[in-house]
């Protein structure tokens, strides 16, 4: 299979490498330039999610996971939560792959497009720091709190448009959460985030429920 699928990318004018092993996978991540990381999740006695999350502490390059079944959907969700950019299932056709990496490569090219983190300086709201040079939130105590990736960019996206409603819909894109998830796992990652940032979760005052809507950043923000 995996032959195939690297003659059907060339064949499409994609340059493609093979690595069987962690090893080698992690030998062309460092000796070469990558646009984009195909990972089996299922790697017999290895296992997929380390070596995504060990990708995700060497590089952002966008990775696409792929799985057995339908039913291996914690797995997915896990693997999105770590960093992927996107899934498929297995058994998949080669055309549906090819423009699934189109597609995640094209959102790469038009987020490369726009200027980095380190450019933009961060946010101040409610004693809270959000330093996007260092990607790094510190709370009113001085105490940096950890983010996810995925956490990160949700957070990101409630700071440019604060007091706003968002849609779940513009939250999803917002993270890259691809639009086979349903959507209410945005709800899973609000709730993530509001542990981190509440006071009271239950009863939150920063991240706002907007019924039927979505979701608002209740707090005025300040751009440094």
């Amino acid at each position: 299979m995996q032959h195939m699928i690297v003659d059907y990318l060339k064949d499409h004018n994609i340059r493609a490498l093979s690595a069987y092993r962690r090893q080698e996978m992690m030998r062309h991540l460092s000796a070469e330039d990558l646009s984009l990381i195909l990972l089996d999740l299922h790697l017999g006695e290895q296992d997929g999610l380390d070596l995504l999350r060990e990708i995700r502490s060497q590089s952002d390059v966008p990775v696409i996971i792929t799985s057995g079944h339908r039913r291996d959907e914690i797995d997915r969700v896990i693997g999105l939560e770590l960093g992927a950019d996107d899934y498929i299932t297995k058994p998949f056709g080669l055309r549906e792959l090819l423009a699934r990496i189109r597609a995640v490569l094209r959102r790469e090219t038009t987020r490369a497009a726009t200027p980095r983190d380190s450019e933009r300086g961060g946010y101040r709201f409610g004693g809270w720091k959000l330093d996007r040079r260092l990607r790094r939130l510190t709370a009113p105590s001085s105490e940096l709190v950890a983010l996810t990736k995925s956490e990160y960019a949700l957070l990101v996206a409630f700071l440019d448009a604060p007091q706003r409603p968002l849609t779940r819909e513009h939250l999803l894109q917002a993270t890259r959460i691809h639009e086979d998830i349903f959507d209410r796992s945005i709800d899973v990652q609000v709730l993530r985030l509001r542990r981190k940032l509440e006071t009271d979760p239950m009863a939150p005052s920063i991240i706002v429920t907007e019924r039927g809507v979505g979701y608002t950043f209740a707090l005025p923000v300040e751009l440094y």
